[in-house]
């Protein structure tokens, strides 16, 4: 092969090609994501140092009055050793990691995805970048359905910078509600922050409360209208259902709106 082949491979023109297939598109944490990554060779051969997958998303971060995005890497993996590729060859590398706890559900258009690269010395690193969904865990969606059954309704999803309530990770995701009728005239708004763990969850619930009168006035003027929570919920509570569930965030909702 020529030497011009070998320059234009270094730049990633006629350089190896790399597409990642996975079995599904949707996902929750903790189960598996499973996957081949297609690798086809270039017009020259190539020496791959090693294949990797990352699992990636973004988050929203303020500084100096500026909110700004963030890409965040949740998790990466490594899914092959030193191999070459020959000219025009082309090789299948499985791959399987567990979805992370802390991946964030890709409700609000929230981005979830994979990125494969080769690491290729002295060329570009060809990658390949695919979009999954996330899905609510079993703990999750039952938490979700207790929420509805208070008729609270969705109304949006961000993943947010901070760093302490992040738990191994910079940002958290904040899910948000509208009240019901039952709560309209008392609740402004309702929040959670779920972090999941192997048997169970710690939930934050924060409670927007609306101002009444000259004490409601001055609570909201100080920002002190906002009370929240921390609930564990164990696996043998989430066992007992979503109507369980919402007595407890029910009753919860209640002291907080006294």
């Amino acid at each position: 092969m020529s030497f011009f082949n070998k320059i234009l491979a270094s730049v990633g023109i006629g350089s190896v090609q790399v597409d990642t297939r996975l079995e599904k598109s949707s996902y929750y944490p903790g189960e598996d994501v499973k996957g081949i990554i297609h690798i086809t060779g270039g017009n020259v051969e190539q020496s791959v140092d090693h294949i990797y997958v990352k699992l990636m998303t973004e988050y929203t971060k303020e500084s100096n009055d500026r909110k700004y995005t963030e890409s965040f890497t949740i998790a990466k993996v490594r899914a092959s050793d030193k191999l070459i590729v020959k000219q025009g060859e082309q090789l299948e590398i499985p791959f399987e990691f567990p979805l992370p706890l802390e991946t964030p559900l890709t409700l609000s258009r929230q981005p979830v995805w994979l990125r494969t690269g080769l690491d290729i010395e002295n060329a570009i690193d060809p990658k390949d970048r695919d979009f999954i969904e996330v899905i609510p865990h079993p703990y999750t969606a039952v938490v979700l359905d207790a929420v509805s059954e208070l008729g609270f309704r969705f109304k949006e999803a961000t993943c947010e910078y901070h760093s302490r309530l992040g738990r191994g990770i910079p940002f958290v995701q904040e899910i948000e509600f509208y009240p019901g009728r039952e709560f309209a005239d008392r609740v402004k708004e309702l929040e959670l922050i779920m972090h999941l763990e192997r048997d169970g969850m710690s939930l934050l619930v924060e409670v927007d409360r609306r101002g009444r009168g000259i004490s409601g006035w001055l609570e909201q003027s100080l920002d002190m209208n906002e009370r929240h929570a921390w609930i564990t919920l164990e696996h043998a509570d989430l066992q007992k259902g979503s109507e369980y569930i919402a007595r407890l965030l029910e009753e919860l909702i209640d002291t907080k709106t006294r």
